[in-house]
């Protein structure tokens, strides 16, 4: 053990903080662990640890004692008001120069106050979005850092050799200030619903509109996930395709409740984007979509009252089409969340380098997936890229696919089966490549019922029309 002082500390041994704490335990640093739970930390200490250079306190005083100083501890406890109390109490056994990192899905709005406050004490703060799940966390997750440069830069060794690898490049990079990482992992989130809830619509449409069994989804989506489709999402699809039920047998995913739950990191980015008028009609969509599910009782009334109206059946050369049309709604997902933070990004001066952003998602992280790589070198090209729909190579592959797009949306509508995610993909699309759109009318419109004026094609100013007679003679 480290005579000078644990290389690090972790308070909090919930999944994935003590998944963390191996993860860097094994990759030769010292850590210092804490849970409010006594009986937790024994546990883990007894059960898990084994010969690692790993060591527990068991009060506050003694785990921090336990820290090289400065000191560097991270947080890995439920979002919101749980975090707070953990800095309230720890905040008093610190000195100035200690560093804190919140690695929980904290709102960004939370760390920039977090990093004010904590600024002022004299302590360095930073916000890490971490992303990977269990696995993750225990092999080589995706690390979101932001917040404090110089505390960074002491944890930089660590963070590095805890990530996931690409090619020898660690998932790990200073995303920028204040809450940058927490702000990058919550678009993150976002994307996360949008390409599941794309990928739950092909499901639904092999399932309903094309009677697909378990085995013969399985299939699909390996094959999926072995071309351009590859990630983690499309790997884990296939693999649930495969898992009975140990109840009754049957595939585990029918005896689950089709009700979506959701932490709120998607609406968060949907709020985002609805404030800084930024659209992203995609994530909009998924959040609805899961929203839409909690209404099981309703829907099952609904669904005896009315019927669809079927459309002709989908042959086997559908499932072509919707290979197509989700790799050009994936793409649109990721545009779609780039331009948010983009956008945002500098609103805020985060000075985000979305290469580098697209570079430590493309391993460890949920959203990990071949696209990346292409989304990583889109803006190595043009730094700043106003959307990935205009670079050459990744709009090139959307126009190629959108016949497909537009051939799964249309045999949904005609079907009756719900795909908003892919629907609002082709949209947004269609929308991006319209040089012009019917906002004329409603700009008409407003300026009718509320004299809110608007703008010329020929000549620059602002303009309110006498609408009715009424109006004229006033």
């Amino acid at each position: 053990m480290n005579q000078n002082g644990c290389d690090i500390g972790l308070l909090g041994l919930g999944v994935m903080g003590r998944n963390f704490v191996l993860n860097m335990a094994d990759h030769g640093f010292s850590v210092g662990v804490f849970n409010r739970t006594k009986e937790k930390t024994r546990k883990f200490m007894e059960e898990e640890v084994g010969d690692r250079q790993i060591q527990a306190g068991y009060t506050l005083a003694e785990f921090v004692s336990l820290l090289k100083s400065p000191r560097a501890v991270l947080i890995s406890v439920p979002a919101g008001d749980p975090v707070d109390q953990v800095i309230d109490e720890i905040v008093p056994a610190l000195s100035s120069g200690d560093l804190i990192v919140d690695m929980g899905n904290s709102h960004f709005s939370d760390t920039d106050r977090r990093d004010h406050s904590l600024t002022e004490k004299g302590l360095l703060y930073m916000g890490m979005g971490i992303s990977g799940g269990e696995a993750g966390a225990r092999n080589g997750p995706s690390l979101m850092p932001g917040g404090s440069k110089e505390g960074y830069e002491r944890i930089r060794p660590i963070m590095e050799a805890a990530s996931a690898q690409i090619d020898g490049t660690p998932c790990a990079a200073y995303l920028g200030p204040r809450s940058a990482g927490h702000y990058v992992k919550m678009v993150h989130n976002g994307i996360e619903y949008g390409l599941m809830q794309m990928i739950a619509e092909t499901y639904d449409l092999m399932k309903r509109g094309m009677a697909y069994d378990a085995p013969k989804l399985h299939r699909v989506y390996q094959k999926w996930s072995e071309g351009d489709l590859n990630g983690y999402l499309m790997e884990i699809t296939a693999e649930i395709f495969r898992q009975k039920d140990d109840l009754t047998g049957e595939p585990l995913v029918d005896v689950i409740l089709d009700r979506a739950r959701q932490k709120g990191t998607g609406e968060w980015t949907s709020l985002e984007a609805l404030e800084h008028q930024v659209p992203l009609p995609g994530i909009h969509m998924a959040v609805t979509a899961r929203d839409m599910s909690d209404y099981k009782k309703e829907r099952t009334l609904a669904a005896k009252r009315f019927y669809g109206a079927p459309g002709p059946p989908l042959g086997e050369e559908f499932v072509d089409r919707l290979e197509g049309a989700l790799y050009a709604g994936m793409v649109v997902c990721y545009a779609q969340g780039m331009a948010l933070l983009d956008q945002v990004g500098r609103k805020y001066d985060y000075g985000l380098d979305l290469r580098t952003v697209a570079a430590i998602w493309r391993g460890g992280c949920i959203i990990r997936a071949r696209l990346l790589e292409n989304i990583r070198e889109a803006y190595g090209a043009e730094p700043h890229l106003a959307n990935l729909l205009l670079d050459s190579r990744l709009g090139d592959a959307v126009e190629a696919k959108t016949g497909d797009l537009r051939e799964v949306v249309c045999a949904a509508a005609r079907s009756g089966i719900p795909a908003p995610g892919l629907m609002a993909a082709l949209s947004y699309f269609d929308a991006y490549r319209s040089e012009r759109l019917p906002a004329n009318l409603i700009m008409a419109q407003r300026d009718y019922f509320g004299a809110h004026r608007y703008e010329r094609i020929d000549k620059d100013g602002t303009y309110h029309t006498a609408w009715t007679e009424r109006e004229v003679k006033k």
